[in-house]
């Protein structure tokens, strides 16, 4: 069963703190129950709702096999969820800061921006874990903590990568004490037994696949089990199984820009998915379906938006063709104009290795586009020269702003978040 300890926090804090910050108090630590032998059931709406869920996400997945850019398309999508997840944590970083940063590090640059190596560490993390879906490997705790060390190796919190928690933390309050906590997650000496049960809870595949990602990164959120880190994590286990249950093989919806937008929503899910009393008590059962059926309206609105993304990148790469007038098939210039919409910043160097071309057939490619107004030379790193199709990041940067808004639409309702501006002259 589900339940709360009181426990008693000993200060230990010096004079020269406010006296909230260096107080003794007695908090609540929440105990989770076991996962992996529980039953679940959905409501009749909520089962619905999961199913609409898993019917869009499949319906996008099969969409984009059959698109010339799936590749492309899925990189940018993995990059804006990657984006989404890190927001969530308080990483602010625009679409343009993002992919210079990107591109430097590409071509052997260390990309000297915190926040920027941060975010690309989640992208990381992100891939990896798409690529153990891939495999025959069943989820493991090992599998947990190979993702988080490669979410924090990079960052100036690199010596907590990978490693489980072996002091208590707590979620809101301040930094010294968990008197004032919004939550408490349970102690370290129970997350490796609690970690464990979530892996195998995660190799079942007795619910549908959207249900059991909702349920896994509630349970992985409420074990709480790194010092920092978890959110990222935790929202990249969510693609971990879509992907191992085959239901997103090819693209990542952007569950986290949805779940980014609806924070309250998001929180309170969370929340009533942390019952205090009996695992088949009705407290239980409503906190289960409250979240499954949040989860799953996130999942049906990131479909919609990232379709609508596919859509303006396909309109982007037509007018650019159209600009052009005559693009041979499978030249240089045609197989450019399909790698940008997911790799908007480009060197000569990255396009040769991508497109496996000579270095003038590339430098023949990259100056027509230029000409066409396609690509625009801009500076990375110390001095490496590089591309940039600038059409692209600005839909990027549309995309956040669109989802950003509770309404899909930025002159219906305002962002509820922080998001990249607007370029003058752009219109939504």
């Amino acid at each position: 069963m589900g339940s709360y300890i009181r426990k008693r926090w000993i200060s230990e804090a010096t004079s020269g703190m406010p006296r909230a910050e260096r107080r003794s108090c007695e908090y609540d630590v929440y105990l989770p129950d076991r996962i992996s032998d529980r039953a679940f059931r959905l409501d009749g709406e909520v089962a619905a709702d999961v199913a609409d869920a898993e019917s869009a996400i499949a319906r996008l997945d099969t969409r984009v096999v059959a698109l010339t850019d799936t590749e492309a398309l899925a990189r940018i999508l993995l990059r804006a969820e990657s984006v989404a997840s890190s927001r969530i944590e308080g990483l602010e970083i625009g679409p343009r800061r993002l992919m210079r940063a990107e591109a430097a590090r590409q071509i052997g640059e260390l990309p000297g921006d915190v926040t920027a190596e941060e975010v690309l560490g989640n992208i990381d993390a992100m891939r990896m874990a798409l690529e153990i879906a891939e495999g025959d490997d069943r989820i493991t705790t090992d599998t947990l903590l190979g993702i988080h060390h490669c979410l924090l190796k990079d960052t100036r919190l690199h010596e907590y990568a990978g490693q489980v928690r072996e002091v208590q933390n707590w979620i809101g309050g301040n930094e010294y004490n968990p008197c004032a906590a919004a939550y408490v997650p349970p102690p370290p000496e129970l997350v490796p037994a609690l970690l464990d049960d979530l892996s195998e809870f995660c190799n079942s595949d007795m619910l549908p696949a959207v249900a059991q990602a909702a349920i896994a990164h509630a349970q992985f959120e409420t074990i709480h089990p790194f010092a920092d880190g978890n959110g990222r994590t935790g929202r990249a286990l969510v693609h971990l199984i879509l992907r191992r249950r085959r239901l997103s093989v090819h693209v990542q919806p952007p569950v986290s820009l949805i779940l980014a937008t609806r924070a309250q929503d998001y929180i309170h899910g969370l929340t009533s998915f942390r019952f205090d009393g009996a695992v088949d008590s009705d407290q239980a059962h409503a906190g289960f379906n409250t979240w499954a059926g949040i989860f799953a309206a996130a999942c049906v609105r990131a479909v919609e938006d990232a379709t609508a993304f596919e859509n303006r990148c396909s309109e982007i790469e037509a007018s650019w063709r159209a600009r052009l007038s005559r693009v041979r098939s499978g030249s240089s210039v045609d197989l450019l104009l399909r790698m940008l919409p997911g790799t908007p910043i480009v060197s000569v160097k990255s396009a040769m290795n991508a497109l496996a071309r000579s270095k003038p057939q590339v430098n023949d490619a990259v100056a027509r586009l230029q000409e066409a107004g396609i690509l625009k030379q801009v500076t990375v790193g110390r001095r490496n020269r590089t591309f940039e199709a600038g059409e692209v990041i600005e839909a990027f940067a549309a995309l956040e702003r669109q989802l950003a808004s509770p309404e899909a639409d930025t002159a219906a309702a305002s962002p509820v978040r922080p998001v990249p501006a607007k370029r003058l002259g752009d219109g939504e």
